[in-house]
C-alpha cells in the first residue's frame, strides 16, 4: 500500500491548492494560537472550499476545550481531528469523528501501551520531543524508538524533509508521513517546489 502525505499548517488558499495539485493526500489546519501556523475560522473555510475532491481535511488541536473544537467542527467542513496535547482517549473519541493521537517520542515511550489506548484512532503520529513544544520544530527524534509491530497505522512526523524522507519512508515503513515546516519558505508559508520534491522523494522510496 502506498505511503500517504499530509502536508501541515497551511495559512493561505494557493499553498493548500498548489500542494493539492502536487498529489498530496491531507493538508492540516492548525487551530492552536501558540503555533506560528495558527488559523481562524474565517482563514479554514476558505482553504477548505478552494480544494480539489478527495483530499482529507485534518483539523490539529492542543488541549482544546470542547466548546472550542466545537465551534471548528460546526463551522468548517473537517474529515479527521488530531489531537497534539494530553487528550484523553476518552475525550478523543467523544467527538465521534476519527482522530489520530499524536505522541511526542522520547526514550521511555511505550508506543504500544499508548496504541491500545487510543485504540480506535485511525492512527498514531509520531513526533518530536521538544520541551515545550506541540509539534512543527523541524526537529527529528531516534526512529529506532518505534517498535517494528503497532496496532495501529503509524504515521511519521518530526523534521521530515524531501532531504531525509525518502530515508525514513525505507527504514520506519510508515502508513503515513507528515511535514510542516520541512517544505516551507516561511513559517506557514508552502514552498509549491519543496512539496514537489517531498511527494517525489517519498514515492521514490517506494519504487
Amino acid at each position: 500500500m502506498s505511503v500517504r502525505i499530509k502536508v501541515c499548517g497551511f495559512t493561505r488558499v494557493e499553498d493548500a491548492v498548489a500542494a493539492a495539485n502536487l498529489g498530496i493526500d491531507a493538508i492540516g489546519l492548525v487551530f492552536y494560537d501558540k503555533s506560528p501556523r495558527h488559523v481562524g475560522i474565517a482563514q479554514a473555510q476558505a482553504i477548505i472550499a478552494a480544494l480539489p475532491p478527495f483530499v482529507t481535511v485534518v483539523a490539529l488541536f492542543v488541549n482544546a476545550t470542547r466548546e472550542e473544537i466545537e465551534a471548528v467542527l460546526a463551522q468548517c467542513a473537517i474529515d479527521v481531528l488530531q489531537f497534539h496535547g494530553e487528550e484523553s482517549p476518552a475525550f478523543c473519541r467523544s467527538f465521534h469523528r476519527p482522530y489520530l493521537k499524536a505522541v511526542r517520542v522520547q526514550p521511555g515511550t511505550d508506543l504500544q501501551t499508548l496504541a491500545a489506548q487510543y485504540h480506535d484512532a485511525r492512527g498514531l503520529l509520531t513526533d518530536a520531543f521538544v520541551e515545550g513544544a506541540h509539534g512543527g520544530t523541524g526537529k527529528t527524534f531516534d526512529w529506532t524508538l518505534i517498535p517494528a509491530q503497532l496496532p495501529l497505522p503509524l504515521i511519521l512526523s518530526g523534521g521530515l524533509d524531501e532531504h531525509n524522507v525518502a530515508d525514513a519512508v525505507r527504514r520506519v515503513r510508515p502508513a503515513a508521513v507528515d511535514v510542516s515546516s520541512g517544505v516551507e519558505a516561511g513559517k506557514g508559508i508552502k514552498s509549491p517546489q519543496r512539496v514537489a520534491d517531498f511527494v517525489a522523494a517519498v514515492r521514490a522510496a517506494q519504487n
